[in-house]
């Protein structure tokens, strides 16, 4: 038998008193009843209630295992309650994966509204530049920047990221200011490191929106961070090519200069990936709604 179940049974007989009464309404017999009780007494080792054919009454060891088994019930309906709960409205703790400067930039700031909005949820926000595992790692969801792999996730599309070649004015003023982005290959262009090797390959798209050219570039210093590039273009060791959403500051305040403004900005596509959930919970279901509503 279950014990759950015979503990269940148990506080029923207590409160109404007799097997005959804790069977009504139950869908069970007294003689069923009566079994729960048995087993009970069986596992304890003891009686637990005093019968006769007028009256019960709870011995010691009766008395002192009701008050626990209520204990414990009255747990279980609190769980059950917060589960339900957790089901209807988005609540608890979400673990979330996104980009250093995209998480930086555009995730932190909307968090704000975010947990605002929602007060009884809880984020865990990391931020990295790797790919992560969202099952084997735990997270509820991630930001992803670039195409995406056919992973089995389920990709719904934000608003895209504009890339964008900038330099430092101490490094145009010793190397020269490129007119096209053709002439980079004579340049020191700083590459993001990824995990399968540096990025030397830029895209531009012309500026009568025909189609890219693909440029490949060269240069001395490979960074697997974005931010990091970011200073070292301002220390004026090369050419960057990073989100205009990191550089956009530097670029109002002159440290950095953008080439070839009259070529359009290439963009990434930007998603927020999950696992297939036909159930998803509310507090995950609330985020991707809010990134679409915000950032889509």
């Amino acid at each position: 038998m279950d014990r759950f179940t015979s503990m269940s049974i148990f506080a029923r007989v207590v409160e109404r008193g007799s097997f005959a009464a804790a069977a009504e309404g139950s869908g069970m017999t007294p003689t069923m009843i009566g079994n729960h009780i048995r087993e009970l007494e069986r596992r304890l080792k003891g009686r637990l209630l005093n019968r006769t054919t007028r009256r019960q009454s709870l011995t010691e060891l009766g008395k002192r295992y009701h008050a626990r088994c209520l204990e414990i019930l009255t747990l279980v309906d609190a769980a059950e309650l917060d589960a339900r709960e957790m089901q209807n409205s988005p609540r608890g703790r979400l673990r979330v994966s996104g980009p250093v400067i995209y998480g930086t930039k555009v995730l932190v700031p909307a968090l704000a509204l975010y947990l605002d909005r929602y007060p009884e949820v809880e984020v865990d926000l990391s931020l990295n530049d790797r790919i992560v595992d969202l099952a084997g790692e735990g997270f509820d969801v991630a930001v992803r920047v670039g195409v995406l792999p056919d992973s089995g996730l389920i990709a719904r599309p934000l608003r895209p990221s504009a890339r964008i070649a900038c330099a430092s004015p101490a490094y145009l003023a010793r190397h020269g200011h490129p007119q096209t982005p053709g002439e980079l290959a004579r340049h020191h262009c700083l590459a993001f490191m990824f995990a399968g090797g540096p990025e030397r390959e830029w895209r531009f798209t012309r500026p009568d929106g025909r189609g890219a050219e693909h440029i490949a570039v060269f240069g001395r210093l490979d960074v697997n961070g974005g931010l990091a590039l970011r200073e070292a273009a301002l220390a004026g060791l090369g050419v960057i090519y990073q989100p205009q959403m990191m550089l956009q500051e530097d670029l109002d305040a002159g440290r950095l200069v953008r080439l070839f403004p009259d070529w359009p900005a290439p963009v990434w596509p930007i998603h927020v990936v999950h696992l297939p959930d036909s159930r998803m919970p509310p507090k995950l279901v609330s985020f991707i709604e809010f990134l679409q509503e915000t950032l889509g």
